[in-house]
């Protein structure tokens, strides 16, 4: 929440993934601060932003400690977790529109961003509501020539030049993971920050070049939904003690060969040497996480018995999951696009407090369903809920 007695009459905001956040970032803000003579700038790390269209994110926490830290020196910043700790989507309406509620009526609000955002702001969520609510700070670099008025908008704009603001988070990320220096272009606690949590490392790179792949290879529909399981299972991960990045490439890959064609299906199953069993035979596509783990190895290289076993049994499950194995199926399972299963509630709730139970209970409610569509079940599945009754662990 903004300190109400620092702001005064104007309060600048300033949103973005920060990931990392950069002396471009630092600088805009700082001159948007003395041209509008704030009392104080917000910085705003975006949860879910989208603009990006399911771009990979770095951890939200790491991004806003990196805030904390690069802002650390000057008494005129802040950082706010609201977009972090709220669910859905990040629109900067509903961030300003908050922040109307908490500051006083007669506080002047001003969004700082790039000229070239401010240009698409007519695709912006409720932009004519947003454009009531605040003024804007367009930011460029010298020598850019910015427009003045938004066409179909009367907005209050200010522009702006930034010296720094050619400096790119992106070109930062390819730089660290090159072993390229980067100083002088972030402040020295979040470079330190960046190497003691081996951010932007291979695994990284790894993760947004199948990110690439599997935005080409799947539907809209199918991609958000691998997007949503991802995220799911690395929050998994985190609270059961797993390995967070072998539970996101896991979850990056579960689906990658759901889209295939039939020809596409029969013709990786001879190359991966999949032989479809009694169920697989009338039911094709149960062999799609096999023929996963397969491109999981030969596009990808990933050798991992472990990621490669999640991936495969994500669908059917098998006697004795392993943790990890566990976690990529209740992933799949809580994806809010999952709404057709019975018991969802119960696998959702059960989730993050016992993972035995919400497996068990994602494993019936997969077996009901396939009755119910009056298909035959895969004996692993009946073995798979079985092995976790047997060992009391639902």
């Amino acid at each position: 929440m903004p300190d109400a007695k620092r702001i005064a009459k104007r309060l600048a905001v300033i949103g973005g993934t920060f990931d990392p956040i950069h002396y471009g970032h630092l600088a805009a803000a700082e001159a948007a601060r003395v041209t509008l003579g704030a009392g104080e700038v917000l910085f705003v790390p975006s949860g879910d932003p989208p603009h990006k269209d399911g771009a990979l994110l770095t951890h939200g926490e790491h991004r806003y400690l990196m805030c904390v830290l690069a802002t650390a020196d000057n008494p005129y910043f802040k950082v706010s977790r609201m977009e972090l700790e709220r669910p859905g989507k990040s629109y900067t309406i509903d961030t300003i529109r908050e922040l109307r509620l908490e500051t006083p009526d007669e506080t002047e609000i001003f969004f700082i961003t790039g000229a070239d955002a401010l240009n698409e702001i007519l695709t912006w969520k409720d932009a004519e509501e947003l454009v009531r609510l605040c003024g804007f700070v367009s930011v460029t670099r010298p020598g850019y020539v910015s427009g003045g008025v938004l066409p179909g908008l009367s907005a209050n704009i200010i522009h702006m030049d930034a010296p720094a603001f050619d400096i790119s988070s992106s070109d930062i990320r390819e730089r660290i993971r090159g072993g390229r220096t980067v100083r002088y272009l972030i402040p020295e606690p979040v470079r330190a920050y960046i190497d003691k949590h081996t951010l932007y490392a291979a695994s990284d790179m790894l993760a947004e070049k199948i990110n690439e792949y599997i935005k080409a290879a799947l539907t809209k529909k199918r991609y958000e939904h691998t997007l949503g399981v991802t995220g799911a299972a690395v929050r998994l991960a985190a609270r059961y003690g797993e390995d967070r990045e072998k539970a996101r490439l896991a979850a990056l890959l579960h689906d990658c060969a759901k889209d295939l064609s039939e020809e596409e299906t029969y013709a990786y199953m001879e190359r991966y040497g999949v032989a479809p069993d009694d169920v697989t035979k009338t039911q094709i596509g149960l062999t799609h996480p096999f023929i996963a783990a397969g491109i999981a190895r030969e596009k990808f290289g990933i050798e991992d018995g472990e990621i490669l076993d999640a991936i495969r049994y994500h669908t059917i499950g098998r006697e004795n999951m392993s943790r990890l194995e566990k976690i990529i199926y209740v992933a799949d399972c809580i994806d809010e696009s999952r709404d057709y299963y019975g018991g969802l509630e119960l696998i959702r709730e059960a989730a993050f407090t016992d993972l035995d139970r919400a497996t068990a209970a994602g494993l019936k409610a997969a077996i009901n369903y396939t009755l119910g569509k009056g298909r035959p079940v895969h004996p692993q599945s009946r073995k798979a809920l079985e092995y976790i009754i047997d060992r009391g662990e639902n």
